[in-house]
């Protein structure tokens, strides 16, 4: 598959964030990625898709290619003004999108703060999280910020990183293609040869402590047709995804009960296709 365009787009607060357009002649498809993510590990997803749309995926602020100004707050409402941003820099109204985790989140707070914005979606285990939901996700003794805090910043080289992931779960259980598109685009080379991630493990956790917004609250508001999934791998994402698809007036709800919170990239054929049936 062809590489996609690297797109360079101003955000607000300083931020330039990096739209991955794989072209086509099909309608526009924007995809947003996973907290400590970026725009590529959609790779496999948007080369099944190719035929039928033109995907862009974005990288987020604090992730992938993107640029932040030093001590910038990763609050998630500057996620949803990246969506808005990017689309308005392509010209795009009324789009079809996919989003998984935070990226789902990303996408209905794009649609909240500009009525209109996605017309239909697919949103794998948003992180829109219910009031009483707090706890689980970032104030217990071993949060997603404190795993986050103690992961390996620095490898060898891209080899090196993927061969630890594959080892072990979770990326153990994933696609290859999906995990070799995620390494190869997660690392900045380094002068000294080795190889860091462009989202390292102190902004990852910084991006998990901002988890928790007003979204669930404003659900009512969202007109998009959203198809919410989840996984059937009983941790909160996976918990909380029928609730969120309850309370969206026009959203519905399916359940992948073998697969995880990571399914777009362990089973990217069958994630294209779900989300091609959501949005056509």
């Amino acid at each position: 598959m062809p590489q996609p365009a690297a797109i360079a787009v101003p955000s607000t607060d300083g931020v330039t964030v990096v739209a991955h357009d794989h072209g086509g002649e099909g309608p526009p498809l924007v995809l947003c990625h996973a907290t400590g993510f970026h725009g590529r590990y959609w790779d496999p997803v948007c080369a099944a898709l190719a035929d039928d749309y033109r995907c862009i995926a974005l990288d987020l602020r604090g992730h992938g290619d993107s640029t932040i100004p030093d001590g910038l707050d990763l609050d998630w409402r500057g996620m949803g003004e990246d969506v808005v941003s990017v689309l308005d820099a392509f010209e795009l109204r009324s789009v079809r999108a996919a989003g998984h985790s935070m990226g789902g989140c990303s996408l209905v707070m794009a649609e909240l703060a500009r009525p209109g914005t996605i017309d239909r979606g697919w949103l794998f285990e948003p992180i829109i999280i219910p009031p009483n939901f707090d706890e689980m996700f970032v104030r217990t003794d071993d949060s997603l910020a404190d795993r986050a805090r103690r992961r390996r910043d620095v490898f060898e080289s891209r080899d090196a990183a993927y061969e630890r992931y594959a080892s072990r779960p979770p990326f153990s259980e994933v696609d290859p293609a999906a995990l070799r598109a995620y390494v190869d685009h997660a690392f900045a080379d380094r002068p000294d040869g080795r190889v860091a991630l462009k989202c390292p493990g102190e902004r990852e956790a910084q991006v998990f402590e901002h988890s928790h917004t007003d979204v669930f609250e404003r659900l009512g508001k969202v007109q998009s047709r959203l198809t919410v999934a989840g996984s059937g791998d009983g941790e909160p994402p996976a918990v909380i995804a029928p609730t969120v698809a309850a309370e969206l007036p026009d959203g519905t709800f399916e359940r992948y009960d073998d697969l995880t919170h990571f399914a777009p990239m362990e089973a990217p054929a069958r994630i294209a296709d779900a989300i091609r049936r959501a949005v056509r």
